[in-house]
């Protein structure tokens, strides 16, 4: 296996690119798309073995408790169980946790969070499997929760865990922390609790095999991270715990977390025999980590022409029961939470706490979502108190090439802040409000003809890091194999990255038609038997596999073209060409075929200094505007977007068509936290855990988008490319709730914006 970085002397050009219909820049049919939009695509929960049996989980109906005792005898004597499991029966390390191995299997001792597993049953039908968890019956001693973040930080707050409540802190400091200004604008702002919403639940299929292991056929986001956990806690090394992607039903961040991985192998290995897990809809909102409630303080110093001397911020993140990724979260929101402005002076304090709370992690935008919101909403304030348009007042901050972000770290390739924020101003207003009910809010429910319905216009910018970052050895392998099928060349593309619904599978397809010059390319099942590809988050895969998959194409391609004997050859029109001469492909590969693995870095990110978040934490930065038209019944406080305008660049569009699909999914996503979606949590319990009362966005919440596209390629990036599936969801609601503002004059300093903000809420003041 060859290990690789790029560097300059691999970066794109037009002589290395094959024109093969179908590579990239085109928009290739994706092979699941006909499947999924019939119902005949198989997901996780479709998996079917023989003698197979059903698992359940018990789940802790108190969000903080000690547990006296548990008695399984009830269940272990029902007709069909085959197994009831608690902790004792983990035979290898009880926690497991993505950066903190601080989450038991199931609970020992105590629970910490309303929905957290404590026992786990295998039956031959479903419904006895929940019949049998129905008769577990535990002792509880209830204890007072805690449920506040800020609460939890104060030192005489109750202890969620041992370690104390304080999960991380990360503070960034940058120039002046006391520098004057002649105009300073402040604000208090707070980000409820929003679900990733995806519509497959958790589900998969273990199956025990002869040699002790066992092998997992599951929905997720990061393959090898679940079987290193996995693994761990079965006691077993990895070798012999195996897992193969099935279908996925949406991840959005959800499913890079453990659900019922674990326990349905433990149930497979205690019986013998296959076991399916498949969580129903309310079991799915206990069963996954959240977006991290937030409350954000911010003040803003300028001049008085609207520049910023400083920012002063403190950011704190409700992590609940477990770490999950939050501390990587909280240095995003700490790194990130400035936003996309060149700013002298800053002192930004995030914490992120442990609650009794749901547990939190990762959900597109990964923090910054949280931030943005706070920050846009701040330059809304500091336009209106200088007296500028909301973006001339970003217009004279913008990041630009060359500037340095609050951590020090420069920024390198295009940052082109400033022009998406005038596509964007300048697109083309949207045609003036009519009289049909249907296009007003409350649509026909017949609320209103127009007479209390007022129009407003917002914007937002936002900025996100591409991949993981602060020194975290980030990678991913990709085996590529070229040979004859059929007597014509073929291409085999395998790696461990998770196909998630983002279109992986055809991106994958479309770099090695460009590398290769060949049409006929197949995309392998993701598996464990080849090396990680990493998460699928963080939007990072089309870079990093992306990067991984065109290092094994061109390693192949140099093998290939060594066989030719032609000095200085090129792969040219299936065959190897130099002024030499010329060899078709099909001749090179009857000597059999040509295979590669390659494990491909990006360039090195570093850990931020303790005490002054210094550093060169981000490997990449993309960015996206948003301006939203609204409309508003100010006496009923209902709400319709009329228009999403957005410009955001992408480095390179390896496949046009989805990225115009990731950008309209992440500006949905956006809608709903800032209008209708939060999990609405009352002393540590999940009052709405159903999609009749957690409301996400519908096709018809979803206004006309005009979507502007920029390609300005990234110097260090595989084809340029950048992230692209988080940054429309970061800057589409604080561009929403802004155009609220406009219309109503309302404050909105919280999201999701409810009707009750618009009809009673404060006024819009500095």
């Amino acid at each position: 296996m060859t290990t690789m970085r790029p560097d300059t002397a691999q970066r794109p050009g037009p002589d290395t690119e094959q024109r093969v219909a179908g590579g990239v820049g085109d928009s290739p049919v994706r092979p699941d798309g006909t499947l999924k939009v019939k119902g005949e695509f198989a997901f996780s929960s479709d998996l079917w073995a023989d003698d197979m049996l059903w698992g359940a989980t018990l789940r802790s109906p108190h969000p903080r408790a000690r547990i006296r005792g548990i008695d399984i005898t009830g269940a272990v004597a029902l007709p069909g169980v085959f197994a009831v499991l608690t902790h004792e029966d983990v035979p290898g390390a009880k926690t497991y946790g993505l950066e903190i191995r601080d989450q038991p299997v199931l609970a020992i001792g105590e629970v910490r969070y309303a929905g957290e597993p404590v026992a786990i049953v295998a039956a031959d039908h479903p419904e006895t499997a929940r019949r049998a968890v129905a008769r577990i019956a535990v002792d509880y001693e209830v204890l007072p929760p805690v449920v506040d973040a800020d609460a939890a930080l104060d030192p005489r707050s109750a202890q969620v865990h041992d370690r104390g409540n304080l999960l991380r802190h990360v503070p960034v400091r940058r120039g002046d922390p006391a520098v004057p200004a002649e105009v300073v604008v402040t604000g208090e702002y707070e980000v409820g609790m929003q679900d990733q919403a995806f519509l497959g639940p958790e589900s998969g299929l273990a199956v025990p095999a002869e040699d002790g292991g066992v092998d997992l056929y599951v929905a997720t986001q990061w393959l090898h991270v679940d079987q290193d956990q996995i693994a761990g806690c079965l006691g077993l090394p990895t070798s012999l715990v195996r897992l193969t992607l099935a279908g996925v039903g949406g991840a959005f961040g959800a499913r890079e977390d453990l659900s019922m991985q674990v326990h349905a192998c433990l149930l497979a290995r205690h019986t013998g025999k296959p076991v399916k897990m498949v969580y129903g809809r309310e079991e799915s909102f206990y069963g996954h980590v959240h977006r991290h409630p937030a409350r954000l303080r911010y003040e803003h110093g300028a001049t008085r022409d609207g520049r910023l001397v400083y920012v002063r911020a403190r950011i704190v993140l409700d992590g609940g029961a477990y770490a999950s990724s939050s501390t990587a979260v909280c240095g995003n929101a700490a790194t990130l939470g400035i936003g996309p402005y060149d700013v002298p002076n800053v002192v930004m304090d995030a914490y992120v706490a442990y609650t009794n709370n749901p547990p939190c992690g990762a959900m597109r935008g990964f923090g910054t979502v949280q931030a943005c919101f706070a920050y846009e909403s701040q330059m809304d304030k500091l336009a209106a108190a200088v007296g500028l348009h909301p973006v001339e007042v970003r217009l004279r901050n913008a990041l630009t090439t060359g500037d340095r972000m609050p951590t020090g770290q420069l920024v390198e390739g295009p940052a082109p802040v400033a022009e998406l924020l005038r596509r964007v101003r300048d697109a083309p207003d949207p045609p003036p409000r009519g009289t049909d009910p249907r296009l007003l809010p409350g649509g026909v429910s017949n609320t209103t003809h127009g007479e209390s319905v007022v129009r407003g216009v917002g914007y937002a910018i936002g900025i996100k890091n591409v991949g993981f970052s602060e020194g975290f050895d980030d990678f991913a392998t990709a085996r590529v194999r070229l040979e004859l099928v059929g007597g014509e060349p073929a291409v085999l593309v395998h790696s461990a990255a998770a196909e998630v619904g983002q279109g992986l599978v055809t991106v994958q397809a479309q770099i090695a038609r460009t590398e290769l010059g060949i049409a006929q390319v197949t995309v392998a099942t993701a598996d464990t038997t080849v090396g990680s590809a990493g998460s699928s988050s963080a939007s990072r895969q089309t870079y990093l596999s992306g990067g991984a998959v065109r290092a094994a194409c061109r390693a192949v391609r140099a093998a290939l073209l060594a066989r030719s004997g032609l000095p200085d050859a090129r792969l040219v029109d299936g065959a190897a060409v130099s002024p030499a001469g010329e060899v078709p492909l099909v001749e090179l590969l009857r000597a059999g075929p040509v295979e590669e693995t390659v494990e491909w870095r990006h360039r090195p990110t570093s850990p931020l200094h303790p005490a002054t978040g210094q550093g060169d934490a981000h490997v990449q930065y993309a960015f996206a505007a948003h301006r939203a038209t609204v409309d508003v019944d100010t006496e009923l406080g209902l709400v319709r977007v009329v228009e999403l305008s957005t410009a955001q660049d992408v480095g390179r569009a390896v496949n046009p068509q989805a990225v115009q699909g990731q950008i309209q999914g992440g500006s949905a996503q956006g809608l709903g936290l800032a209008l209708m979606e939060e999990i609405q949590v009352v002393d540590g319990l999940i009052r709405n855990p159903s999609f009749t009362d957690y409301l996400i966005p519908t096709i018809l919440d979803m206004p006309p988008m005009r979507v502007e596209v920029l390609e300005l390629a990234d110097p260090y990036s595989p084809y340029g490319l950048r992230g692209v599936g988080e940054p429309p969801t970061i800057s589409s609601t604080p561009a929403i709730v802004a155009a609220i503002r406009a219309a109503t004059g309302k404050a909105l300093a919280r999201v999701p914006v409810r009707p009750e903000h618009i009809t009673e809420g404060p006024q819009w003041t500095d």
